[in-house]
């Protein structure tokens, strides 16, 4: 095995435009559960509006790349009120089963040949990135040292996708430092409590909803610069994938979501190379290369298992402030 070219990949991936995109999902997903106590199993559905409204006002209306980031901020917005007004009295539960059904109806509406001259239904949407590589200011040519070495265009994206990652961290640091961010702890903690002094605990919750979706569809657009929009990464899959990220650095913190994101995929990427390699080296003989891409994702599912057994509030999380199960 070529341990050299292993690693390499696997240090490449760790500032690579989905780990951007998962842990701004992951930071949206904090906004959620870890501070307002939303089980949003839905997440999925925020990336797919981001990545489809940031494809589609490029390639159906002529939009420029930064108004297609706008109109993906807008989307997720009016999903949230959509979602948020009839749903949010919900809790527990309830909420997960409600979020989960809603992404999975997005995933349809994308999928669905009804609008297939817009989202191009099962083939996806390509070729949107014009605007965007037009707006680089790095010449053409290759830069960087090591496993970090990238053409222009890579670098592009991996610039404006760290700037977005770190407006959202800083808003959603300062958010939970104000008097808005400890009324949402205190809604998580003990919503009806709240409800007795006097605030208004469904407009909060709406206002979290909108907040966190903001940043999960951020995190779609991310995801979607690079390469093109492919209904079939918007599955279910993709939530639980989010919410190990999340649950991996911290679900009640601000910075556990990057950390959490940077270690899932440098994990999977690593097994990404190994499992194949061993198959090949003999080690692994009873399998194909196939079957070994799919084994990372069932050990991943059985870490995500383990994780919420014994370390429920993730590697820089409070025990004594909240675990996964109250």
């Amino acid at each position: 095995m070529d341990w050299l070219q292993i690693l390499s990949n696997t240090a490449s991936s760790i500032i690579g435009p989905a780990t951007i995109g998962y842990a701004l999902a992951a930071i949206g997903l904090a906004v959620h559960f870890g501070f307002a106590g939303l089980l949003n199993m839905g997440i999925a559905a925020y990336m797919a509006i981001g990545a489809y409204s940031y494809a589609i006002s490029i390639l159906t209306f002529g939009l420029p790349w930064w108004a297609g980031i706008l109109v993906a901020m807008g989307g997720s917005v009016v999903f949230s009120l959509i979602l948020g007004i009839p749903t949010l009295r919900l809790r527990g539960d309830y909420l997960a089963i409600v979020t989960i059904a809603a992404a999975e109806i997005v995933r349809l509406l994308f999928l669905t040949t009804t609008f297939d001259k817009y989202t191009g239904s099962a083939d996806g949407l390509s070729g949107y990135h014009s605007s965007f590589r037009d707006a680089n200011p790095i010449p053409p040519g290759t830069y960087g040292f090591g496993p970090w070495t990238y053409n222009e265009t890579g670098w592009w994206v991996r610039i404006v996708g760290l700037v977005i990652l770190a407006l959202a961290v800083l808003i959603v640091y300062v958010s939970m430092r104000s008097p808005w961010g400890r009324v949402l702890r205190g809604i998580r903690e003990d919503e009806d409590a709240v409800r007795a002094l006097g605030k208004n605990v469904f407009s909060y919750k709406l206002q979290a909803l909108v907040l966190g979706g903001v940043f999960g569809s951020l995190g779609g657009v991310v995801y979607a610069m690079p390469s093109n929009v492919n209904p079939g990464v918007y599955g279910t899959s993709l939530t639980f994938f989010v919410w190990t990220a999340l649950l991996l650095g911290g679900a009640a913190t601000v910075f556990g979501p990057l950390l959490g994101a940077l270690i899932y995929w440098g994990v999977m990427t690593l097994l990404s190379n190994i499992l194949p390699a061993l198959v090949t080296s003999g080690i692994l003989p009873f399998m194909s290369t196939t079957q070994a891409q799919t084994l990372r994702f069932i050990l991943v599912g059985v870490s995500l298992m383990l994780l919420v057994i014994y370390r429920p509030q993730g590697i820089l999380g409070n025990k004594k402030e909240l675990t996964f199960v109250k």
